[in-house]
């Protein structure tokens, strides 16, 4: 949920534009500057942001200041993470713009570190001094790739339309690793502009704006958060986290990734018990033509060839046909007349009242199937939790 928090009109790009002329500055395309606010974390962002509208590729995102407290806190970063860091680190920044921090960086580790810095950008100063790639920085593939000990991301996440994902997906990264990962983040902060009501701090290529509690937010969610504090007289806020997730969250994917190697199991070895039952010569009934029976249908190939028959106690759907497969939906009653053999539910949780429902009707089969622990199981005979 979202509620308006500042209209600052249409307005041109103010930090990445880089018009060459006076004419070419006024003729820059005028943006939305339509800024909302989240009232539970207090973030702030522009609802009508489009990344592809700032030319992040032809210009580097160039942060001048050479005040002596602004150096200060530069080099006060950099100490901050490299006493962190084990002999001959990998320091990887995220964003690196033409690569200022990397180099402050490299000097505080004494030329002891591999230094690696990406961006879009391929500005002549881009890269010089230390490891450059022109590219966007691939978080699961990356972190993998490089075994980085530490990850800045410095001024760029208040770039980001989904900031949320990218810290998410280094977390996880950061977990494929045998060793620790830290995380040096760091973002303007905009807690004083409640206070003073100032708005020179919304423009366009910024579309989200930290507060220190939205901030917070979101670095809880790479991991175990050691400092989060203010530098530059409150005017930014940084955090140092070591990177990783959840013992149960990660337990929880990992469930997911057995779940998905052992449905593609069941789905050959159900598909093979439904091919037996088509080579067969018994008559055989689906019973449910929409929702999960057609779902289980396309899953399993019930095709309507071979299994032409499918019934429903709903009176409703009868007339219409199976979706994706088109066997034509009968009312039950049918089977009252012809009897199968076979009766296929895919509904477990419906498998019960089914079958009290033919023995009330009179409908018989002499095999009632219902999908369980991958392979089709006999309702009647065997064990399940649907009785």
């Amino acid at each position: 949920m979202a509620v308006p928090f500042f209209d600052g009109g249409q307005q041109p790009l103010a930090t990445l534009g880089w018009p060459a002329s006076a004419s070419e500055a006024m003729a820059m395309e005028r943006l939305p500057h339509d800024f909302v606010q989240c009232p539970v974390c207090t973030h702030v962002w522009n609802r009508s942001f489009r990344y592809d509208a700032v030319p992040y590729r032809d210009s580097p995102n160039r942060m001048f200041n050479n005040g002596v407290i602004w150096q200060g806190h530069l080099a006060d970063s950099c100490d901050r993470l490299v006493r962190r860091m084990p002999p001959h680190p990998t320091l990887v920044e995220i964003g690196c713009g033409e690569g200022h921090f990397l180099r402050a960086l490299a000097k505080a580790s004494g030329g002891d570190a591999r230094i690696l810095g990406f961006d879009p950008s391929t500005h002549p100063e881009t890269g010089q001094g230390f490891e450059f790639h022109a590219r966007l920085f691939e978080p699961l593939a990356d972190v993998v790739r490089y075994a980085p000990d530490a990850i800045v991301i410095r001024h760029v996440i208040e770039h980001l339309t989904d900031p949320a994902a990218l810290i998410e997906a280094l977390a996880w990264g950061a977990s494929q690793l045998d060793k620790p990962c830290w995380l040096f983040a760091e973002s303007p902060c905009i807690d004083r502009v409640f206070a003073t009501g100032r708005l020179a701090d919304f423009f366009y290529e910024h579309t989200s704006h930290f507060t220190t509690n939205s901030f917070r937010t979101l670095m809880a969610r790479a991991g175990e958060v050691f400092e989060l504090a203010h530098g530059y007289d409150g005017e930014v806020v940084y955090a140092l986290v070591k990177l990783g997730v959840p013992a149960a969250i990660a337990a929880q994917a990992q469930a997911a990734e057995r779940f998905m190697a052992e449905s593609q199991d069941h789905r050959v070895a159900i598909r093979r018990q439904i091919d037996d039952l088509a080579a067969g010569d018994r008559s055989i009934v689906v019973w449910g033509g929409t929702g999960k029976g057609a779902a289980f249908m396309h899953q399993f190939g019930l095709d309507a060839e071979r299994f032409p028959l499918v019934v429903d106690s709903d009176p409703s759907k009868v007339g219409t046909f199976v979706p994706g497969t088109g066997q034509p939906i009968q009312f039950r009653d049918v089977l009252k007349a012809r009897p199968p053999e076979v009766v296929i539910i895919p509904m477990q949780w419906r498998a019960a009242d089914i079958v009290r429902e033919m023995e009330t009707q009179g409908i018989s089969a002499a095999l009632i199937l219902i999908e369980h622990n991958g392979r089709l199981i006999d309702f009647n005979r065997e064990r399940h939790p649907y009785r």
